[in-house]
């Protein structure tokens, strides 16, 4: 896409089949996140969200468990999936993502992301996270959104 095209309009859809049925996914809007999920989400309790995917072979490393890079994209999307309340639509970028990595991922592991926005300001939205599989924590993440005024 050059400057002079429109950004694409994020969309999602509502899956009604399989395995992620009830489960939301991102279907426009984010080609990187296209090619390393697809990332699913739902609400999982009055004010909360779960985001998830299971692991394939394309996600690991050479020692056989997650590449970290995966795992911090997984982290980035839960970002601004729990951030989407106080985004309010207006498009954001990461300014921030920390990451701890205390547990691996294998192949068929179920991957869950939770957390909560800690801090909603004029231009900038505070995020802290875990990333689990089997209840056992991966990877706990905090992260700064800074929201920016589209383009002409």
């Amino acid at each position: 896409m050059d400057e002079t095209e429109p950004r694409p309009k994020w969309a999602a859809e509502l899956v009604t089949e399989g395995e992620w049925a009830g489960w939301k996914r991102r279907v426009r809007g984010d080609t990187f996140e296209g090619v390393n999920g697809p990332f699913y989400w739902r609400s999982d309790e009055p004010g909360g969200l779960r985001m998830a995917f299971r692991a394939e072979q394309r996600h690991m490393n050479g020692g056989g468990f997650m590449h970290g890079g995966c795992t911090m994209t997984f982290a980035d999307s839960c970002l601004f999936s729990i951030a989407r309340p106080a985004l309010k639509g207006a498009y954001g970028v990461t300014a921030t993502l920390n990451g701890e990595f205390m547990g691996s991922v294998y192949v068929g592991n179920l991957v869950e992301g939770t957390g909560e926005i800690v801090k909603a300001g004029g231009s900038l939205v505070f995020v802290r996270g875990m990333i689990t599989t089997s209840g056992n924590p991966v990877l706990s993440f905090s992260g700064v959104i800074k929201l920016i005024k589209p383009r002409p």
